[in-house]
């Protein structure tokens, strides 16, 4: 399974990740995890790794080559984008990274001002998805970038399942529809939504009405954590401060046949 978490900026997209990669990994499966957000640097940390891999963007040398890569034209291409499809055991050590079944590859980051737009990492990202191959019994878990900006770049057009995070705002809820209705377009019918940081019960049912009137699919809701959050600020691992329960229902939901 490829499964794409995406959201508002801010709404705990990488959180989540690593919430449910732990999750899976407690479970038997074999995790990767593909950071395809170019401006957060912070979900190895939250993985419980001591660096981040070397960017694949560095494959062909940067950014500037991204294209020529994809489209046949650079002459020195390795040979892991010749191929039609990736294993996850071919990619090179120095672009993975990994602890006890959980293993992190990062597509690029913005480095420095005036470096232009992320669009090669999008067109990576894209590429890289499409021939990613999976064995049994392993899962692909996908920190996609802020917004809705991969849908047009169609990262998404080889995921399985898109689990969109919500946090307690309008724009949250606008966004989540608008996800829920791109995912259909592009022929992913294994959408559901998973609220994030809820102050209260009566919040959430309150959330849950408005996504139900907008068609988005709700299989969990995460309250407010303080132990997450100080996680967070102290760059310590996620699954080392309380994890909710709701983590397993939100996994057994992912891995049920209708979201599988």
């Amino acid at each position: 399974m490829k499964l794409s978490v995406c959201g508002k900026g801010g709404s705990g997209k990488s959180t989540i990740v690593a919430l449910i990669a732990n999750e899976m990994q407690q479970r038997g499966r074999q995790v990767l995890v593909v950071d395809s957000d170019e401006s957060n640097p912070g979900l190895y940390r939250m993985l419980g790794l001591d660096k981040r891999p070397v960017p694949l963007i560095e494959l062909v040398g940067g950014k500037k080559n991204v294209f020529r890569a994809i489209s046949g034209k650079l002459g020195s291409v390795p040979n892991i984008l010749k191929q039609e499809e990736i294993p996850v055991a071919d990619i090179l050590p120095r672009y993975i990274v990994g602890r006890n079944g959980i293993k992190l590859v990062c597509v690029g980051k913005i480095l420095q001002s005036l470096e232009g737009c992320a669009c090669p990492m999008g067109a990576l990202s894209r590429e890289f998805l499409k021939r990613l191959s999976l064995k049994e019994g392993e899962v692909a878990i996908v920190d996609m970038e802020a917004g809705i900006e991969h849908f047009g770049r169609g990262v998404d057009t080889s995921i399985d399942s898109v689990l969109i995070v919500v946090e307690p705002s309008l724009d949250s809820l606008e966004l989540a529809e608008k996800i829920n209705s791109l995912a259909i377009e592009v022929g992913i019918d294994k959408v559901s939504a998973v609220l994030n940081k809820v102050p209260s019960e009566k919040l959430a049912v309150k959330l849950r009405d408005e996504l139900s009137k907008k068609k988005v699919s709700i299989i969990g809701s995460i309250n407010y954590q303080t132990e997450i959050f100080q996680a967070s600020l102290e760059g310590l691992p996620i699954y080392k401060s309380k994890v909710p329960e709701e983590v397993g229902k939100i996994v057994d939901s992912l891995l049920s046949p209708e979201l599988r």
